[in-house]
């Protein structure tokens, strides 16, 4: 179960825009992490890789914490928003839920509930 501090931490990461540090620093070795029903995505290394592919396409993000963030145990429920705007001046806005699982003080599965039709850039 995280500690209040590490989620606060991890947290404050994401919205500092340090997207594929935060999976480096709050995340297992062999963590999991999975886009609506779509097969999960498995290793830290590959998460990293993916998060920094998405970003090398982005001028910038903005990462939102939308409160309360919901803890039971080892389970914890983030309602996030994120404003892309890309290279070449696409935008777009996701709002998804985090539905996490950690092992301590590290994410060790974590699945996005969101509507896809939002990753529509406009």
């Amino acid at each position: 179960m995280p500690t209040t501090e590490r989620l606060e931490s991890f947290i404050a990461a994401v919205e500092g825009g340090a997207h594929a540090k935060a999976i480096e620093d709050y995340y297992t070795e062999d963590a999991t992490m999975r886009e609506n029903q779509a097969e999960p995505r498995r290793g830290r290394s590959t998460l990293v890789a993916q998060e920094t592919a998405v970003l090398e396409r982005t001028e910038s993000v903005v990462s939102t914490c939308v409160r309360p963030v919901l803890v039971n145990g080892d389970h914890v429920a983030i309602h996030w928003i994120f404003e892309f705007t890309f290279k070449g001046g696409g935008r777009m806005r996701m709002e998804e839920i985090a539905w996490q699982r950690w092992e301590g003080e590290r994410i060790a599965e974590e699945q996005f509930f969101y509507d896809p039709a939002q990753r529509k850039p406009v």
